[in-house]
């Protein structure tokens, strides 16, 4: 197996262990405090991890060439916590199976595809996939100084973390 194959199916499962953290988090709040306005790019946790979620849907339908339909990096995809989050969770195991389904020559393949925010790309799906659990990733660190506004008691993301989780599972 190719080293970027195994990094990418790594970080499909980490990416799941990570977002389940969060979810964890994010329900042991109040509703209130959960929904309100924090000033960040996507107002409130809710909104954050909504966007995390439209956009793993938009790059994964893109590279299986079934646009998600969406308008805006900011459409909500559930309104409410308990939805979200469980969508969120089937989404993680989706991911998982995508990533297991490539193997090296179809990594290197090229998708042709509009972003939202207007720029046109071709892409290797190698590239694209890097960069959707990237773009988790700096989301899921968003949501993690939300959280400590609430104050809570955000759990440590880091994959060095996962990595010794999955050693001693």
């Amino acid at each position: 197996m190719s080293m970027m194959l195994d990094h990418l199916r790594t970080m499909a499962r980490y990416n799941k262990w990570a977002n389940a953290r969060l979810s964890a988090a994010a329900m042991a709040i109040s509703e209130t405090e959960y929904m309100a306005e924090r000033g960040a790019f996507f107002g409130s946790i809710h909104g954050a991890l909504n966007h995390l979620l439209l956009v793993d849907r938009l790059w994964r339908g893109r590279v299986e060439d079934k646009p998600y339909p969406a308008d805006s990096l900011g459409e909500t995809v559930a309104d409410s916590r308990g939805a979200l989050l469980q969508l969120r969770a089937v989404e993680d195991d989706i991911l998982i199976q995508f990533t297991d389904g490539f193997d090296a020559e179809s990594l290197a393949q090229k998708i042709s595809y509009k972003s939202l925010v207007g720029f046109s790309g071709e892409d290797q799906v190698s590239v694209i996939l890097a960069h959707m659990f990237n773009h988790a990733t700096h989301h899921r660190g968003q949501v993690h100084g939300l959280l400590s506004q609430v104050p809570s008691d955000p759990p440590p993301l880091d994959l060095m973390i996962y990595l010794r989780d999955i050693e001693t599972a």
